[in-house]
């Protein structure tokens, strides 16, 4: 069981060498791995240390410590298949709106993530050319642009028509990416509405019947390991039916990723996000 444990290890070691090398020190919370190998090695060494000093040692330490473990490894597998539910979307073709998700701008360019979610951008909006795409995101303190303004770039590049295009640039967060898109498509459906009105269409009375305004269908593209949490969020923040539109991540970083966003909801969930 020990050799079991340090082979773990031993892997979480050489998986956090691969991601700081392969992302050049950026990826956030890579350090979790360490934490993991550190756990690996202590673990096995506590148990040896019980059964030789069992008479010295409360019972209820071990026992707290294989509670503990076992509930955080339930709690992960719990999480990690709710994250996976989001990359099995329903359809969501013909969506009014589209809040894309920004993600790191370096100083040589859009991110790896971020070219991947702008490329299903453009194939979304290639198969469905009446949809507005909300960009979403800010400019970090490390950032030479916004990621908005990156987007926007990249897709006009592209051939996305820049009617189509919302910036939303406030947002660093992924609770501020969904509830400042919101504020945003709420002020562009003011807008179209009083455009509308000043250019009115005259028809004899009794002709037409007034209807209600057409519910507008609103969704969020991401990568695959954030739809679930970015949905959540969402329906928190005011867009209650939102879509889910997951494209692909990084094969390197998909398990970290995967970690990380572990982390991430139960946080969101802790204070109320989600």
């Amino acid at each position: 069981m020990a050799l079991i444990f340090w082979l773990i290890a031993v892997s979480c070691i050489i998986y956090y060498v691969v991601i700081v090398f392969y992302s050049g020190l950026t990826t956030s919370l890579s350090f979790i791995w360490l934490m993991f190998a550190a756990v690996c090695i202590l673990l096995p060494l506590g148990w040896e240390t019980y059964v030789k000093h069992k008479e010295k040692i409360p019972l209820w330490i071990p026992v707290s410590v294989i509670t503990m473990c076992c509930t955080g490894i339930l709690v992960f597998m719990v999480v990690e298949f709710l994250v996976f539910t989001g990359v099995a979307a329903r359809d969501a073709s013909n969506l009014d709106y589209v809040i894309v998700l920004g993600a790191r701008v370096k100083e040589t360019g859009i991110s790896k993530s971020l070219k991947k979610r702008l490329d299903k951008a453009i194939e979304y909006a290639d198969e469905n050319p009446s949809v507005i795409l909300v960009l979403s995101g800010g400019q970090g303190a490390d950032e030479p642009v916004s990621e908005a303004a990156a987007m926007r770039d990249y897709l006009v590049f592209n051939g996305v028509n820049e009617e189509q295009l919302i910036l939303e640039t406030r947002s660093t967060s992924t609770v501020e990416n969904i509830a400042y898109s919101r504020v945003a498509i709420e002020e562009d459906q003011a807008e179209r509405k009083a455009r509308r009105q000043n250019n009115p269409i005259f028809m004899e009375p009794g002709t037409f019947a007034e209807v209600p305004d057409k519910p507008i269908k609103i969704g969020v593209l991401t990568s695959d390991f954030h739809v679930y949490r970015a949905q959540q969020i969402g329906k928190k923040w005011g867009i209650p039916d939102i879509y889910g539109i997951s494209c692909g991540s990084d094969p390197v970083l998909f398990v970290h990723f995967c970690v990380r966003e572990c982390a991430a909801i139960l946080k969101d969930k802790l204070v109320g996000n989600m």
